[in-house]
Protein backbone atom coordinates (compact mmCIF):
# COMPACT_ATOMS: atom_id res chain seq x y z
CA UNK A 1 0.00 0.00 0.00
CA UNK A 2 1.25 3.46 -0.72
CA UNK A 3 0.92 6.74 1.11
CA UNK A 4 -1.26 7.96 -1.76
CA UNK A 5 -3.30 5.73 -4.02
CA UNK A 6 -1.41 6.55 -7.24
CA UNK A 7 1.80 5.00 -6.01
CA UNK A 8 3.77 7.76 -4.32
CA UNK A 9 6.89 6.28 -2.77
CA UNK A 10 7.46 7.69 0.71
CA UNK A 11 9.71 4.96 1.98
CA UNK A 12 12.53 7.46 2.21
CA UNK A 13 10.43 10.64 2.15
CA UNK A 14 10.70 11.07 -1.56
CA UNK A 15 9.28 10.65 -5.02
CA UNK A 16 10.80 8.15 -7.40
CA UNK A 17 9.95 7.50 -11.00
CA UNK A 18 12.09 5.66 -13.54
CA UNK A 19 15.15 7.14 -15.18
CA UNK A 20 17.96 5.84 -17.32
CA UNK A 21 21.12 4.22 -16.05
CA UNK A 22 23.15 6.30 -13.62
CA UNK A 23 26.37 7.83 -14.93
CA UNK A 24 29.60 8.27 -13.00
CA UNK A 25 29.97 11.70 -11.39
CA UNK A 26 32.77 13.76 -12.91
CA UNK A 27 33.80 17.33 -12.12
CA UNK A 28 34.05 18.07 -15.85
CA UNK A 29 30.41 17.18 -16.57
CA UNK A 30 28.16 20.17 -17.09
CA UNK A 31 24.43 20.24 -16.60
CA UNK A 32 22.41 21.12 -19.67
CA UNK A 33 20.54 24.42 -19.26
CA UNK A 34 17.27 22.49 -19.52
CA UNK A 35 18.26 20.44 -16.47
CA UNK A 36 19.18 23.60 -14.56
CA UNK A 37 15.79 25.06 -15.46
CA UNK A 38 13.94 21.98 -14.19
CA UNK A 39 15.88 22.12 -10.90
CA UNK A 40 14.58 25.63 -10.32
CA UNK A 41 11.07 24.47 -11.24
CA UNK A 42 11.31 21.72 -8.63
CA UNK A 43 12.24 24.33 -6.02
CA UNK A 44 9.18 26.41 -6.97
CA UNK A 45 6.86 23.40 -6.90
CA UNK A 46 8.12 22.27 -3.49
CA UNK A 47 7.86 25.83 -2.20
CA UNK A 48 4.24 25.94 -3.38
CA UNK A 49 4.80 29.27 -5.11
CA UNK A 50 4.32 28.43 -8.79
CA UNK A 51 4.70 25.74 -11.42
CA UNK A 52 2.60 23.19 -13.29
CA UNK A 53 3.51 19.56 -12.51
CA UNK A 54 1.76 18.35 -15.66
CA UNK A 55 4.22 20.35 -17.73
CA UNK A 56 7.25 19.70 -15.55
CA UNK A 57 7.06 15.91 -15.18
CA UNK A 58 6.93 13.23 -17.87
CA UNK A 59 3.68 11.32 -18.52
CA UNK A 60 5.26 8.10 -17.17
CA UNK A 61 6.22 9.90 -13.96
CA UNK A 62 2.74 11.34 -13.52
CA UNK A 63 1.21 7.92 -14.19
CA UNK A 64 2.79 6.80 -10.93
CA UNK A 65 2.83 10.10 -9.02
CA UNK A 66 -0.03 12.40 -10.05
CA UNK A 67 0.23 16.16 -9.68
CA UNK A 68 -1.92 16.09 -6.53
CA UNK A 69 0.58 13.75 -4.90
CA UNK A 70 3.47 16.08 -5.71
CA UNK A 71 1.59 18.92 -4.04
CA UNK A 72 0.76 16.75 -1.03
CA UNK A 73 4.39 15.75 -0.52
CA UNK A 74 5.54 19.35 -0.94
CA UNK A 75 3.17 20.46 1.80
CA UNK A 76 4.22 17.60 4.06
CA UNK A 77 7.86 18.65 3.76
CA UNK A 78 7.09 22.32 4.40
CA UNK A 79 4.97 21.43 7.42
CA UNK A 80 7.83 19.39 8.83
CA UNK A 81 10.82 21.57 7.91
CA UNK A 82 9.56 25.08 7.21
CA UNK A 83 9.74 27.28 4.13
CA UNK A 84 11.86 26.32 1.12
CA UNK A 85 15.07 28.29 0.66
CA UNK A 86 17.90 28.09 -1.83
CA UNK A 87 19.12 25.38 -4.17
CA UNK A 88 22.70 24.50 -3.21
CA UNK A 89 25.62 22.39 -4.43
CA UNK A 90 24.33 21.27 -7.82
CA UNK A 91 26.53 18.39 -9.06
CA UNK A 92 25.94 17.09 -12.58
CA UNK A 93 26.13 13.33 -13.01
CA UNK A 94 25.44 13.69 -16.74
CA UNK A 95 24.07 16.59 -18.79
CA UNK A 96 20.61 15.27 -17.90
CA UNK A 97 21.09 14.08 -14.30
CA UNK A 98 22.22 15.88 -11.17
CA UNK A 99 22.33 15.89 -7.40
CA UNK A 100 21.66 18.99 -5.35
CA UNK A 101 20.66 20.15 -1.90
CA UNK A 102 17.47 22.02 -1.13
CA UNK A 103 17.58 24.17 1.97
CA UNK A 104 14.53 24.41 4.21
CA UNK A 105 14.25 26.56 7.34
CA UNK A 106 14.92 23.60 9.60
CA UNK A 107 16.67 21.05 7.36
CA UNK A 108 18.61 20.36 4.19
CA UNK A 109 17.16 17.80 1.78
CA UNK A 110 19.45 15.92 -0.64
CA UNK A 111 17.73 15.62 -4.03
CA UNK A 112 18.47 13.62 -7.19
CA UNK A 113 16.89 14.53 -10.52
CA UNK A 114 16.90 13.31 -14.12
CA UNK A 115 15.26 14.82 -17.18
CA UNK A 116 14.62 13.41 -20.63
CA UNK A 117 17.35 14.33 -23.17
CA UNK A 118 14.66 14.98 -25.79
CA UNK A 119 12.43 18.03 -25.89
CA UNK A 120 10.64 19.20 -23.80
CA UNK A 121 13.13 17.75 -21.27
CA UNK A 122 10.52 16.78 -18.69
CA UNK A 123 11.54 15.28 -15.36
CA UNK A 124 11.68 11.48 -15.43
CA UNK A 125 13.10 10.95 -11.93
CA UNK A 126 12.96 12.89 -8.70
CA UNK A 127 14.26 11.46 -5.45
CA UNK A 128 14.13 13.44 -2.21
CA UNK A 129 16.30 11.83 0.44
CA UNK A 130 15.48 12.13 4.17
CA UNK A 131 16.15 15.77 5.13
CA UNK A 132 18.95 16.38 7.62
CA UNK A 133 17.75 18.60 10.45
CA UNK A 134 19.58 21.85 11.19
CA UNK A 135 18.13 22.33 14.66
CA UNK A 136 20.17 19.84 16.63
CA UNK A 137 22.76 17.11 16.05
CA UNK A 138 21.61 13.55 15.94
CA UNK A 139 21.86 12.16 19.44
CA UNK A 140 21.15 8.46 18.90
CA UNK A 141 24.55 6.82 19.40
CA UNK A 142 23.41 3.22 18.93
CA UNK A 143 20.64 1.11 17.48
CA UNK A 144 19.42 0.62 21.06
CA UNK A 145 19.01 4.41 21.32
CA UNK A 146 17.05 4.44 18.06
CA UNK A 147 14.89 1.60 19.40
CA UNK A 148 14.15 3.65 22.52
CA UNK A 149 13.22 6.66 20.39
CA UNK A 150 10.89 4.53 18.27
CA UNK A 151 9.23 3.02 21.35
CA UNK A 152 8.43 6.54 22.56
CA UNK A 153 6.52 7.50 19.41
CA UNK A 154 2.72 7.84 19.55
CA UNK A 155 0.76 4.78 18.46
CA UNK A 156 2.95 1.70 18.40
CA UNK A 157 6.36 0.99 16.90
CA UNK A 158 8.90 -1.81 16.85
CA UNK A 159 12.36 -2.62 15.55
CA UNK A 160 14.77 -5.53 15.28
CA UNK A 161 18.45 -5.37 14.35
CA UNK A 162 20.02 -8.82 14.02
CA UNK A 163 23.19 -10.49 12.81
CA UNK A 164 22.50 -13.22 10.28
CA UNK A 165 24.47 -16.42 10.80
CA UNK A 166 24.07 -20.07 9.85
CA UNK A 167 21.56 -20.64 12.65
CA UNK A 168 19.36 -17.71 11.70
CA UNK A 169 19.01 -14.13 12.96
CA UNK A 170 20.74 -13.29 16.26
CA UNK A 171 19.02 -10.25 17.85
CA UNK A 172 21.35 -7.38 18.74
CA UNK A 173 18.83 -4.59 19.45
CA UNK A 174 15.07 -4.77 19.66
CA UNK A 175 11.83 -3.16 20.79
CA UNK A 176 8.48 -4.90 20.25
CA UNK A 177 10.23 -7.08 17.68
CA UNK A 178 7.60 -9.84 17.69
CA UNK A 179 4.57 -7.56 17.57
CA UNK A 180 2.64 -7.59 14.30
CA UNK A 181 2.27 -4.27 12.49
CA UNK A 182 0.68 -3.09 9.27
CA UNK A 183 3.66 -2.98 6.89
CA UNK A 184 2.37 -1.39 3.69
CA UNK A 185 4.34 -2.26 0.57
CA UNK A 186 6.84 -4.44 2.40
CA UNK A 187 4.45 -7.28 1.53
CA UNK A 188 6.01 -7.16 -1.94
CA UNK A 189 9.09 -8.92 -0.55
CA UNK A 190 6.99 -12.09 -0.24
CA UNK A 191 6.06 -11.88 -3.93
CA UNK A 192 9.75 -11.44 -4.75
CA UNK A 193 10.53 -14.50 -2.61
CA UNK A 194 8.07 -16.64 -4.60
CA UNK A 195 9.67 -15.43 -7.84
CA UNK A 196 13.12 -16.30 -6.46
CA UNK A 197 11.87 -19.75 -5.50
CA UNK A 198 10.33 -20.33 -8.93
CA UNK A 199 13.47 -19.17 -10.76
CA UNK A 200 15.69 -21.37 -8.60
CA UNK A 201 13.40 -24.34 -9.27
CA UNK A 202 13.54 -23.73 -13.02
CA UNK A 203 9.81 -22.96 -13.20
CA UNK A 204 10.40 -19.36 -14.27
CA UNK A 205 13.11 -17.27 -15.88
CA UNK A 206 13.81 -13.56 -15.52
CA UNK A 207 13.30 -13.17 -19.26
CA UNK A 208 9.86 -14.81 -19.26
CA UNK A 209 7.34 -12.39 -20.75
CA UNK A 210 3.89 -11.47 -19.45
CA UNK A 211 1.36 -10.07 -21.91
CA UNK A 212 -1.06 -7.49 -20.54
CA UNK A 213 -4.64 -8.59 -21.19
CA UNK A 214 -6.58 -5.49 -20.16
CA UNK A 215 -7.33 -6.68 -16.64
CA UNK A 216 -7.81 -3.56 -14.45
CA UNK A 217 -4.69 -2.48 -12.60
CA UNK A 218 -3.96 -0.02 -9.79
CA UNK A 219 -1.89 3.11 -10.36
CA UNK A 220 1.51 2.54 -11.93
CA UNK A 221 3.31 2.42 -15.24
CA UNK A 222 1.47 -0.60 -16.65
CA UNK A 223 -1.99 0.77 -15.94
CA UNK A 224 -1.28 3.10 -18.86
CA UNK A 225 -0.08 0.40 -21.27
CA UNK A 226 -2.47 -1.12 -23.87
CA UNK A 227 -3.50 -4.79 -23.93
CA UNK A 228 -0.96 -6.86 -25.80
CA UNK A 229 2.03 -5.11 -24.22
CA UNK A 230 4.67 -7.68 -23.27
CA UNK A 231 6.87 -7.13 -20.23
CA UNK A 232 9.50 -9.37 -18.63
CA UNK A 233 9.40 -10.76 -15.11
CA UNK A 234 12.74 -9.00 -14.54
CA UNK A 235 11.26 -5.61 -15.36
CA UNK A 236 8.14 -6.21 -13.30
CA UNK A 237 10.11 -7.35 -10.25
CA UNK A 238 12.54 -4.46 -10.59
CA UNK A 239 9.77 -1.89 -10.63
CA UNK A 240 7.85 -3.62 -7.83
CA UNK A 241 10.87 -3.38 -5.52
CA UNK A 242 12.73 -0.25 -6.58
CA UNK A 243 9.81 2.12 -7.17
CA UNK A 244 7.04 0.07 -5.52
CA UNK A 245 4.97 0.10 -8.71
CA UNK A 246 1.54 -1.19 -7.74
CA UNK A 247 0.57 -2.20 -11.27
CA UNK A 248 3.72 -4.32 -11.59
CA UNK A 249 2.93 -5.87 -8.21
CA UNK A 250 -0.56 -6.97 -9.17
CA UNK A 251 0.62 -8.37 -12.51
CA UNK A 252 3.24 -10.47 -10.71
CA UNK A 253 0.84 -11.64 -8.00
CA UNK A 254 -1.67 -12.75 -10.61
CA UNK A 255 1.00 -14.36 -12.80
CA UNK A 256 2.78 -16.24 -10.01
CA UNK A 257 -0.46 -17.23 -8.30
CA UNK A 258 -1.95 -16.07 -5.02
CA UNK A 259 -1.87 -19.60 -3.61
CA UNK A 260 1.85 -19.97 -4.31
CA UNK A 261 2.65 -16.61 -2.74
CA UNK A 262 0.61 -17.59 0.32
CA UNK A 263 2.54 -20.86 0.53
CA UNK A 264 5.73 -18.82 0.86
CA UNK A 265 4.57 -17.00 4.00
CA UNK A 266 5.64 -19.71 6.44
CA UNK A 267 8.63 -20.64 4.29
CA UNK A 268 10.16 -17.16 4.52
CA UNK A 269 9.53 -16.90 8.25
CA UNK A 270 6.20 -15.13 8.80
CA UNK A 271 5.26 -16.45 12.25
CA UNK A 272 1.53 -15.70 11.88
CA UNK A 273 0.79 -16.09 8.17
CA UNK A 274 -2.92 -15.59 8.76
CA UNK A 275 -2.06 -11.86 8.98
CA UNK A 276 -1.52 -11.93 5.21
CA UNK A 277 -4.18 -14.43 4.15
CA UNK A 278 -5.88 -14.10 1.80
CA UNK A 279 -2.88 -12.36 0.23
CA UNK A 280 -4.26 -9.09 -1.10
CA UNK A 281 -3.33 -7.38 -4.33
CA UNK A 282 -3.04 -3.61 -4.15
CA UNK A 283 -6.14 -2.92 -6.26
CA UNK A 284 -8.14 -5.26 -4.02
CA UNK A 285 -6.94 -3.36 -0.96
CA UNK A 286 -7.92 -0.05 -2.54
CA UNK A 287 -11.40 -1.41 -3.25
CA UNK A 288 -11.77 -2.62 0.32
CA UNK A 289 -10.80 0.76 1.72
CA UNK A 290 -12.15 3.09 -0.92
CA UNK A 291 -15.62 2.00 -2.05
CA UNK A 292 -18.77 3.24 -0.30
CA UNK A 293 -16.79 4.71 2.56
CA UNK A 294 -14.91 1.48 3.23
CA UNK A 295 -17.98 -0.77 3.45
CA UNK A 296 -16.21 -3.69 1.79
CA UNK A 297 -13.30 -3.29 4.19
CA UNK A 298 -15.59 -3.54 7.19
CA UNK A 299 -17.03 -6.76 5.78
CA UNK A 300 -13.48 -8.04 5.28
CA UNK A 301 -12.48 -7.28 8.86
CA UNK A 302 -15.55 -9.02 10.26
CA UNK A 303 -15.13 -12.18 8.15
CA UNK A 304 -13.02 -15.28 8.75
CA UNK A 305 -10.50 -16.43 6.13
CA UNK A 306 -13.05 -18.41 4.12
CA UNK A 307 -15.43 -15.47 4.15
CA UNK A 308 -12.70 -13.15 2.98
CA UNK A 309 -11.89 -15.42 0.05
CA UNK A 310 -15.53 -15.39 -0.94
CA UNK A 311 -15.60 -11.61 -0.64
CA UNK A 312 -12.57 -11.29 -2.96
CA UNK A 313 -13.99 -13.71 -5.51
CA UNK A 314 -17.43 -12.12 -5.57
CA UNK A 315 -18.09 -8.58 -4.29
CA UNK A 316 -14.55 -7.25 -4.68
CA UNK A 317 -14.06 -8.82 -8.11
CA UNK A 318 -17.37 -7.38 -9.34
CA UNK A 319 -16.65 -3.86 -8.07
CA UNK A 320 -15.22 -1.67 -10.86
CA UNK A 321 -12.03 0.28 -10.22
CA UNK A 322 -13.93 3.46 -11.05
CA UNK A 323 -15.88 3.00 -7.80
CA UNK A 324 -12.77 3.72 -5.71
CA UNK A 325 -12.88 7.17 -4.16
CA UNK A 326 -10.42 9.32 -6.11
CA UNK A 327 -9.59 11.19 -2.89
CA UNK A 328 -9.12 8.01 -0.91
CA UNK A 329 -5.93 9.11 0.87
CA UNK A 330 -6.24 12.86 0.24
CA UNK A 331 -7.34 13.65 3.81
CA UNK A 332 -4.20 12.00 5.19
CA UNK A 333 -6.27 10.11 7.76
CA UNK A 334 -5.47 6.45 8.50
CA UNK A 335 -8.01 4.15 6.85
CA UNK A 336 -8.76 0.76 8.43
CA UNK A 337 -5.07 0.05 9.01
CA UNK A 338 -5.89 -2.42 11.77
CA UNK A 339 -8.06 -4.56 9.50
CA UNK A 340 -7.31 -4.06 5.80
CA UNK A 341 -3.55 -4.38 5.45
CA UNK A 342 -0.65 -6.81 5.36
CA UNK A 343 0.61 -7.68 8.84
CA UNK A 344 4.05 -8.83 9.99
CA UNK A 345 6.46 -8.18 12.84
CA UNK A 346 9.96 -6.71 12.55
CA UNK A 347 11.26 -10.20 13.41
CA UNK A 348 9.21 -11.64 10.53
CA UNK A 349 10.69 -9.17 8.06
CA UNK A 350 14.22 -9.83 9.26
CA UNK A 351 13.61 -13.53 8.59
CA UNK A 352 12.25 -12.68 5.12
CA UNK A 353 15.44 -10.80 4.29
CA UNK A 354 17.53 -13.66 5.66
CA UNK A 355 15.64 -16.12 3.43
CA UNK A 356 16.24 -13.89 0.42
CA UNK A 357 19.93 -13.65 1.32
CA UNK A 358 20.32 -17.43 1.48
CA UNK A 359 18.43 -18.03 -1.77
CA UNK A 360 20.19 -15.39 -3.85
CA UNK A 361 23.79 -16.35 -3.12
CA UNK A 362 24.35 -17.86 -6.56
CA UNK A 363 22.60 -19.03 -9.69
CA UNK A 364 20.01 -17.13 -11.74
CA UNK A 365 18.08 -15.95 -8.66
CA UNK A 366 21.12 -13.91 -7.56
CA UNK A 367 19.81 -11.07 -9.75
CA UNK A 368 17.27 -10.36 -7.02
CA UNK A 369 20.02 -8.82 -4.87
CA UNK A 370 20.61 -6.14 -7.49
CA UNK A 371 16.88 -5.37 -7.52
CA UNK A 372 16.86 -4.95 -3.75
CA UNK A 373 19.81 -2.57 -3.94
CA UNK A 374 18.38 -0.19 -6.56
CA UNK A 375 16.66 2.03 -4.00
CA UNK A 376 18.64 2.01 -0.71
CA UNK A 377 15.95 3.86 1.25
CA UNK A 378 18.58 6.04 2.97
CA UNK A 379 21.04 8.66 1.78
CA UNK A 380 24.27 7.89 -0.05
CA UNK A 381 26.47 8.52 2.98
CA UNK A 382 24.58 6.06 5.14
CA UNK A 383 24.42 3.42 2.40
CA UNK A 384 28.13 3.80 1.63
CA UNK A 385 29.01 2.52 5.10
CA UNK A 386 27.97 -0.96 3.96
CA UNK A 387 29.39 -3.30 1.33
CA UNK A 388 25.83 -4.06 0.24
CA UNK A 389 22.46 -2.62 1.24
CA UNK A 390 19.15 -4.09 0.10
CA UNK A 391 15.92 -2.37 1.00
CA UNK A 392 12.13 -2.32 0.84
CA UNK A 393 9.77 -0.01 2.64
CA UNK A 394 6.10 0.76 2.74
CA UNK A 395 3.72 3.46 3.91
CA UNK A 396 0.23 4.88 3.88
CA UNK A 397 -1.44 7.30 6.30
CA UNK A 398 -0.83 5.92 9.78
CA UNK A 399 1.69 3.32 8.55
CA UNK A 400 5.38 3.37 7.75
CA UNK A 401 7.87 0.49 7.65
CA UNK A 402 11.48 0.06 6.49
CA UNK A 403 13.50 -3.16 6.16
CA UNK A 404 17.18 -3.52 5.25
CA UNK A 405 19.52 -6.35 4.28
CA UNK A 406 23.04 -5.27 5.21
CA UNK A 407 26.44 -6.74 4.32
CA UNK A 408 29.19 -5.23 6.44
CA UNK A 409 32.53 -4.37 4.93
CA UNK A 410 34.03 -6.75 7.47
CA UNK A 411 32.04 -9.62 5.95
CA UNK A 412 29.16 -10.21 8.37
CA UNK A 413 25.51 -10.02 7.28
CA UNK A 414 22.80 -8.18 9.20
CA UNK A 415 19.15 -7.28 8.78
CA UNK A 416 17.10 -4.50 10.30
CA UNK A 417 13.36 -3.90 10.20
CA UNK A 418 11.11 -1.36 11.89
CA UNK A 419 7.45 -0.37 11.69
CA UNK A 420 5.33 2.42 13.12
CA UNK A 421 1.52 2.38 13.16
CA UNK A 422 -0.98 4.89 14.51
CA UNK A 423 -4.64 4.26 13.65
CA UNK A 424 -5.61 7.64 15.09
CA UNK A 425 -3.23 9.99 13.29
CA UNK A 426 -0.79 10.39 10.43
CA UNK A 427 2.68 9.22 11.38
CA UNK A 428 5.67 11.49 10.85
CA UNK A 429 7.34 9.82 7.87
CA UNK A 430 10.30 12.21 7.98
CA UNK A 431 10.98 11.52 11.66
CA UNK A 432 10.81 7.77 11.14
CA UNK A 433 13.06 7.89 8.07
CA UNK A 434 15.59 10.01 9.94
CA UNK A 435 15.65 7.54 12.83
CA UNK A 436 16.13 4.60 10.49
CA UNK A 437 18.86 6.41 8.59
CA UNK A 438 20.61 6.95 11.90
CA UNK A 439 20.14 3.29 12.79
CA UNK A 440 21.76 2.23 9.51
CA UNK A 441 24.66 4.61 10.18
CA UNK A 442 25.39 3.54 13.76
CA UNK A 443 24.83 -0.15 12.99
CA UNK A 444 27.72 0.02 10.54
CA UNK A 445 30.03 1.02 13.41
CA UNK A 446 29.77 -2.47 14.86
Amino acid sequence: MRHLIAGLLLSCVGIIAPAGAQSRSDATIKADPALEHRILEVRSLLAGTEGDPTATFSPDFLAQVPASSVAALAKQLRDAFGAVGAVEQVTAVSPWQARFRLRYEKAIAPVEIAVAPAEPHQITQLLIRPPVTLQAPRTEASVDAVAAALAALPGKAGILFARLDKNGPLPLAAANADQAFAIGSEFKLVILAELVRAITAGERRWDDMVTLDGTPLPGGLYAQRPPGTAVSLRELAGRMISVSDNSATDILLRGLGREKVEAMLSTVGIARPEGMRPFLGTLEAFKLKGVDGGALGRRWTAADEAGRRTLLAEAVARTPSSSIDEKLFATGKPLQIEGVEWFASPADMVRVMDWLRHHTESGPAAEARALLAQNPGVGRDAAARWQYLGYKGGSEPGVIAMTFLLHAKGGDWYAMSASWNDPAAVVDDARFAALMTRAVEVAAQR
